[in-house]
């Protein structure tokens, strides 16, 4: 039987138990073990169901010019100017063919 393992917690820092039926049971699930404690996992959770999706910063757009249809639109990279960029629909069009 396995034994109760101490970890760090990735967020706050601080060591916490993992204990040997909390092993066994990822273990069943087929997950890999905890990088939060109890209390950074329930406030990950909680940051990523208000739709921060797990992280606390905003997501950035860029505006653009559709290289095949000069429609103006945002696209969620900065373009490095060394590739045409297209607009949400002429991609989408481009990935269908």
């Amino acid at each position: 039987m396995a034994k109760d393992k101490t970890i760090k917690c990735k967020d706050c820092g601080q060591d916490f138990v993992w204990t040997a039926e909390e092993q066994e049971f990822y273990e069943k699930k087929g997950f890999s073990a905890p990088l939060r404690c109890k209390e950074c996992r329930v406030k990950a959770r909680a940051n990523f169901n208000n739709g921060q999706g797990g992280s606390t910063h905003q997501r950035q757009s860029f505006p653009i010019t559709c290289s095949q249809c000069g429609k103006q639109d945002t696209v969620p990279f900065e373009p490095k100017g060394d590739r045409p960029v297209l607009c949400r629909d002429c991609f989408r069009k481009q990935r269908e063919q």
